[in-house]
């Protein structure tokens, strides 16, 4: 039942990033510059989606637990480190660059355009390296703080 919602969840995403014109990497690029012929468009599709997820979860987490699995799944760590600045600015300089997020990227797969499979396939790459190096330093990191 869990896969359902999943595929219910992606599928109502596409549908809002297709209905926004948010997969249109021109509205990105539009947005970010600000010198130019900037769109705010952007600034309210967050907006809304920023409205929509606050009221979600003060609703949600009223519920002991969620209708589908058997418990909340949160992050456990508060801290701000090297790693998460690091990546976010990373996939900020990435979006910024190609106009193109992961999310919209999955759903522009089915326009074909060869751009696209470009960055989904970097994208990958990245999370594979990102992944590999990951499992690389955290032994490294154990030792060090023994």
């Amino acid at each position: 039942m869990s896969l359902v919602f999943s595929l219910l969840a992606g599928i109502i995403f596409g549908a809002g990033l297709t209905l926004s014109d948010m997969v249109n990497p021109a509205r990105v690029s539009n947005f970010l510059d600000f010198a130019g012929s900037w769109d705010p468009t952007l600034m309210f599709v967050m907006a809304g989606g920023l409205a929509v997820t606050t009221l979600g979860y003060r609703l949600i987490f009223r519920r002991d637990s969620p209708v589908a699995g058997g418990k909340f799944h949160l992050p456990t760590q508060r801290q701000i480190d090297l790693p998460l600045v690091g990546g976010s600015a990373l996939f900020g300089v990435g979006w910024g660059l190609a106009g193109i997020c992961p999310g919209p990227a999955l759903t522009d797969l089915v326009t074909l355009e060869p751009k696209v499979f470009v960055f989904v396939a970097a994208m990958l790459v990245g999370m594979i390296a990102a992944s590999a190096w990951r499992h690389k330093v955290s032994p490294i990191k154990a030792l060090r703080q023994s």
